[in-house]
């Protein structure tokens, strides 16, 4: 009924927020080094810090995380969460990257050192984030130079300016577009708007290239494609990670909401959402599988029947978003599905969720910030659920 419906909003809603200040309060407390500036990322499930070297994709994604929330929620915009987010863009700023090339790195140690360099673009991605997010923040210059610059670099290197990355191009490698490529490039592009940053036709070069990683003849979503969207040979080629293509999805559906596509955003909700969803699904533990193989072989990665936490975040975000759009029923079952698992075996005491499930739902690694995991998917999700479920409340009176 429509009043259980309402109920059942508004409780879900409760629970959101009070996830998100915990999470908050989580990484306000546990990961700012003060001594030396940015954050901690290795932290145990009591935020003890179990390792200082300092990973720049969670760098910037921190101090994205933190200058949005002042933004966008009233009850974040404190001086704490300010001061942080330009404390924490300012090391980025200082020591993120080789000055010579641009090129930022992947990780540095407490100090700011470099350790490590990865020859991708996701460093630079989430480095582009940071700054526009400081610009529309402070409104100061220099992080809106920082956002340009970078961004342009990107885009580069993601096209004609790939051999800058220093992969060697090898005689028997097959040419693919990965997946993450255009999705990062497609969710950074309004971000950039505000900074002035415009590229006429890119955003529609995004979205055509996602869309040959969907497979119409089987119905699924291929990490790895050839240029021309065919099928990459071996396992690469079969590869499906259906978190991944349901992250897609939702910025897919942004992009179609932005301008009016009617037809993209039913390939969205259907290719990129649902269906994922329907064939990730774990029939016998619940939640979503971590790889799977599009004809049914076994994975090869050892993590393939994992459970993880982002792509339970991204699920719950994208259900959400679908049922927002079209108001149908079984979105919201959808969401409640996910959101229920989720729930249940994600989160630890103190704030914050454990990243790494087994296939049983079982806790596997409990610390709460790793290399690939910090200050981001879990508020992010719940940010934007937060907001969501807010306008559904407010329109359901």
């Amino acid at each position: 009924s429509l009043l259980q419906e309402m109920d059942n909003l508004k409780e879900v809603l409760v629970r959101v927020s009070k996830e998100l200040d915990n999470c908050i309060n989580f990484w306000l407390k546990y990961s700012h080094d003060n001594e030396h500036g940015g954050f901690y990322n290795c932290l145990s499930a009591t935020g003890a810090v179990y390792d200082t070297t300092k990973y720049c994709w969670l760098q910037g994604r921190q101090v994205w995380m933190y200058s949005t929330l002042y933004q966008e929620v009233d009850r974040f915009r404190v001086t704490e969460v300010y001061d942080a987010a330009v404390k924490g863009g300012e090391f980025l700023i200082k020591f993120g990257k080789n000055k010579d090339t641009g090129k930022c790195y992947f990780s540095l140690n407490r100090y700011g050192e470099p350790i490590k360099v990865q020859r991708t673009i996701f460093s630079e991605v989430f480095y582009v984030m940071a700054m526009t997010s400081l610009y529309t923040l402070t409104s100061e210059e220099k992080y809106k130079v920082e956002a340009s610059e970078m961004m342009s670099r990107v885009v580069y290197w993601a096209g004609e300016g790939a051999a800058e990355l220093g992969r060697p191009q090898l005689a028997g490698e097959q040419v693919a577009s990965s997946l993450a490529v255009p999705m990062c490039i497609l969710s950074l592009l309004p971000m950039v708007e505000k900074v002035g940053w415009v590229r006429p036709g890119l955003e529609e070069r995004c979205v055509k290239e996602i869309l040959l990683h969907y497979d119409k003849e089987r119905d699924v979503v291929l990490e790895n494609v050839t240029l021309e969207g065919k099928q990459v040979q071996g396992v690469a080629g079969r590869m499906m990670n259906p978190g991944h293509a349901i992250e897609c999805g939702w910025f897919l559906l942004q992009h179609a909401t932005k301008t009016g596509d009617k037809e993209l955003a039913e390939t969205a909700v259907h290719s990129f959402i649902e269906t994922p969803l329907a064939y990730g699904w774990d029939k016998e533990w619940g939640g979503i599988m971590y790889f799977m193989d599009a004809e049914g072989l076994s994975p090869t990665a050892l993590e393939w029947d994992m459970k993880l936490w982002w792509v339970h975040l991204e699920a719950m975000v994208a259900t959400l978003m679908v049922f927002d759009t079209t108001k149908e029923e079984k979105h919201w079952d959808s969401f409640e599905k996910v959101f229920k698992y989720s729930f249940d075996n994600f989160p630890l005491p103190g704030g914050e969720w454990a990243g790494y499930l087994d296939r049983q739902g079982k806790v596997k690694m409990d610390f709460k910030g790793g290399p690939y995991k910090g200050c981001f998917h879990l508020p992010r999700a719940l940010m934007i659920c937060e907001t969501l479920l807010q306008k559904l409340v407010t329109n359901h009176h």
